[in-house]
Order: structure tokens, then sequence, then C-alpha cells
């Protein structure tokens, strides 16, 4: 591969820094979380219709940029640095990749153009804790991860008029309680013959409820989905490969997840770095102790080497190579959650308020983590996918 960026990288980098810059201080974060979506639909609409943001790694055929999958992860180094919420991740990184590559053709062409504009968000609900497993980050996919046929979950069986009916509640959906389409995980033909599928859900459709949900980072707003026999369609053929789908979109949304937890933890550091050298104690700056000097450099070191795998991740995903998302991601969340932790230990008793940022870095990495499977897991995962331990003899 090439690790050289483009121009078109460097400028997409530049700008969007400059613009969360004016627009994305932590006051304005703050706002952004209280509000009912949970972000500024102001600067969402800039985003989108400006910068194209949502469609940046959409073919061009279906009105997207046509630019590479690194780049999309590159824009959310940005947005990650100042841990912008919108629903970019949700639409983006989940939901377009999972249409493009199960929609039928009509469903590509009446979706994706409006998710590209800005127009339509969409988020993917999977019931359960299950969301990390049915991305593969965590494990086999290929298990009951939606209910198995099973009471609980979300099952989906033939309306009587034609289409799907859809049962059931999924909660920490990202985005669920505002999203414009809902991409729901279900299990179709009961306990003998269970089979996953993704069906599509419209906002507003009859007997969908959906309601915000309090989580421990605001800035991932997320949402409970209960649904009481509502109408759905299904998403593509009803051959269509949805595990292995749900697989390689997991690793693309793994790439991109790590490539945002570096720019978190790149930010944290930077402003650790700015007070340690402000700060004083004993007459001196107490970032000219060798103590804090090497805290620091063992931060810089980490969130160096997450970069690079980051960065591979993410190329690897657009160019069809090998899986490596989980793996990143683990080394991405690692270095955000060493950086947070820092920074709240070296700003001192300001660094423990409610009122600094500090404490939002480390949520983020902390949500993460809830979310898209614990650093432990995502390793042990990769290992075994990777066969690194057979045959290996364990001291006791």
């Amino acid at each position: 591969m090439d690790a050289r960026f483009t121009a078109e990288q460097d400028e997409i980098r530049r700008t969007l820094r400059e613009l969360l810059l004016k627009r994305c201080g932590p006051e304005e974060v703050r706002s952004a979380v209280r509000t009912g979506v949970g972000h500024d639909a102001g600067l969402w609409e800039t985003l989108a219709q400006q910068l194209g943001l949502p469609g940046l790694a959409l073919p061009t055929a279906y009105g997207g940029v046509g630019c590479s999958f690194a780049d999309l992860a590159l824009a959310c180094e940005e947005s990650g640095r100042v841990l912008a919420p919108s629903p970019l991740l949700a639409t983006a990184a989940l939901a377009a990749p999972l249409i493009l590559a199960l929609g039928t053709d009509a469903q590509r062409a009446g979706l994706l153009p409006r998710i590209a504009a800005g127009e339509l968000t969409a988020a993917l609900a999977v019931p359960g804790a299950g969301l990390p497993t049915a991305l593969g980050l965590v494990g086999d996919n290929g298990g009951d991860w939606a209910g198995g046929g099973r009471a609980g979950g979300v099952q989906a069986r033939p309306g009587e008029e034609g289409g799907w009916r859809l049962y059931g509640e999924v909660e920490r959906v990202l985005d669920g309680h505002s999203a414009g389409l809902l991409l729901v995980a279900a299990h179709t033909g009961g306990f003998a013959r269970a089979r996953t599928r993704i069906f599509l859900v419209a906002e507003g459709a009859q007997g969908l409820v959906r309601m915000r949900q309090t989580s421990l980072d605001e800035t991932r707003a997320q949402g409970r989905v209960q649904l009481r026999q509502v109408r759905a369609e299904l998403l593509g053929a009803e051959d269509g490969d949805v595990l292995g789908a749900l697989a390689s979109v997991g690793d693309g949304a793994a790439a991109v997840l790590a490539v945002e937890a570096v720019g978190a933890a790149d930010r944290a550091l930077e402003r650790t770095i700015a007070h340690v050298r402000q700060r004083e104690q004993f007459g001196r700056a107490i970032g000219s102790f060798q103590a804090v000097k090497h805290r620091l450099a063992d931060v810089y070191v980490r969130v160096q080497a997450a970069r690079s795998a980051a960065y591979y991740a993410a190329w690897a995903a657009g160019a069809g190579g090998e899986r490596v998302g989980g793996l990143a991601l683990a080394q991405g969340l690692e270095a955000l959650r060493t950086a947070a932790a820092e920074a709240i230990q070296l700003h001192g008793g300001i660094g423990f308020t409610w009122e600094h940022e500090a404490q939002l870095y480390f949520k983020r990495a902390a949500g993460d983590e809830l979310l898209f499977g614990p650093v432990h897991r995502l390793r042990a995962y990769a290992a075994d996918a990777a066969r690194l331990f057979d045959g290996a003899e364990v001291a006791v």
C-alpha cells in the first residue's frame, strides 16, 4: 500500500478540521447532545450538503462522491477529534454499505442517493447486545444473536397482505430514535428453520415506537426501538448472504471507529501537553518533570501505533484485503482510553470535573467498548480467526 495521503485527502482533512473547530467546540457539543435528535441538525446539513460526507465512499452512480473507504475514515478521524455528535457513523459506515451490498437495484436507486445527499439518515438495529457479534467483531456471526427463533429478539413473519411484519424490541440502537430509515436484523422461519435477514422500516410506520435512551457517552445518541407488527420490506433477495455482508460491513465500520478513536486520542494528548506546559508547581511547568514526560511519551507511542494499525485497516477494508478492523479497533480504543485517563490525571483537580472536556473523551472510549465489544474480546477473536495459538503448548 502507498501510505502517503493524496492532495484530495489532505484537502478533505484540512477543510473538515477548520469547519469543526469553528462549529463544534466543547460548548457546542454539550448543546448539541441535549437536543431531541442528539446532534446539531444545522452542522449535519453542512457536512452532508456542502462537504458530501454521507456519500463520500458511495459510488457516483448513486449520487456519491466516489472516494475510497479510507477517505471516509479520515473524515471520521477529524470528527473524532472533537467528538462531533452526528449520524455519520450509523448512516455512512453501517447502514449505507449494507444497502449497497444486499439491496436490490430498486432499493439502491431509491435509498442511496437520498443518503448521499443527506436527506435520509439510517440506523442498524440489532437485538440485545448482539451488535459486535452480528458484525463479526467478537465472534462468529452465524449464531442466534438475533433471537434464534426463540422468545426475544425480533421475529419476522409474512404479512397477510404481502410483505413482512416485525415484532420485537431493540435497545441501544445508534441514532435509532431519530433515523429516517431503520435496518432491522430479524429472524424468520421460527425455531426449526431460523434464518437471519435484514428488513427496511420507514420512519413513521404504524406500530413503530421509538424513544431516546440515556447513554454513558452522550455524543453517541442511542434509542430504543419497539416493533409491534410493523410492516417491513426485505432488504435484497431472500437468498442474499446476510451474514457475509454483515461481517464485511463490520470490518469496515471497525476500521472507521479505530481511525475515529485515534483522532480523539490525539486531541486528548494535544490538550494535555498544552496544559502541562502552562501549569506550574514548585516554580516550574509540570511538563518539565521527567515523570510527566515519560507518561506522555508512552501515550504518544500508543497513539502512533494505533494510528498505523487503523490506517492500514481502513485501506484493507476499502481494497478488499484481509479483515483486520477488529484488531485495529482494539488498539485504537486502548490508545484513547489511555490518553483520556492520563488527561484526567495530569489536569489535576479540574480534570475530574463535569465542566471539563477530558471526561468526554474517557466516556467515548468506554462507550464504544460497550457498543462494539471490549478490547480483550476483540483481540481474542482476532487471534482465534488467525489461528494464532493453534497447537501451542501453554505452560502452567
